[in-house]
């Protein structure tokens, strides 16, 4: 029996890393796989799955508008879907996939983030944290020690921003791994 599963961590954690060897693990036993990532993230180049330490791969991108029922359904001989940066998807493409894993019995793993920079939940997050049928943490750690579990964004001088667009991937913004303590420190009473 297919599922749908849903890797989430903070920033940095390897999830791409992760979903890049999951593809490779596929199709080193002659295995199909269907990689896709969010169109709106564009940062190392449309259409690729980019892990830090280096290693990339090709990639569909997806938008609010792609069915992946039909999409998934319409892919020959694909033994896995796999979606990186699964915060984008909005929470009718979660039930999408969910139905693909069960009624045309497909694995699909989604590897994202759960929350933005305030603090808030990705609506996609959110519905893959309620539909997946198995969810797992990828470690991180924050600067102190502890397990990251936020996604604080600052400005290219270092200074925490707390207001704005839930998504800001362009210009010089940079989200780091923190705690939930180091995280709430860092704001004002």
């Amino acid at each position: 029996m297919a599922k749908l599963y849903f890797r989430y961590s903070a920033m940095n954690a390897g999830k791409s890393t992760a979903l890049i060897q999951v593809a490779h693990n596929y199709e080193e036993n002659a295995r199909r796989v269907a990689l896709y990532t969010a169109g709106i993230d564009d940062r190392y180049g449309a259409g690729i799955v980019t892990s830090r330490l280096g290693p990339q791969r090709p990639a569909t991108t997806f938008d609010g508008a792609l069915d992946f029922f039909a999409e998934i359904a319409s892919l020959e001989s694909v033994s896995c879907v796999l979606i990186d940066e699964a915060q984008f998807l909005t929470p009718g493409q979660v039930r999408q996939l969910h139905r693909a894993a069960h009624l045309l019995d497909i694995p699909v793993i989604c590897y994202g983030i759960r929350s933005d920079f305030a603090g808030e939940p990705f609506p996609g997050s959110a519905y893959l944290l309620t539909l997946a049928d198995s969810v797992e943490e990828l470690k991180n750690i924050c600067a102190c020690g502890r397990k990251a579990t936020m996604n604080p964004r600052f400005d290219e001088r270092g200074q925490r921003i707390v207001s704005g667009a839930q998504v800001a991937i362009e210009g010089p913004v940079e989200y780091r791994p923190m705690c939930a303590r180091c995280f709430y420190e860092g704001l004002a009473p």
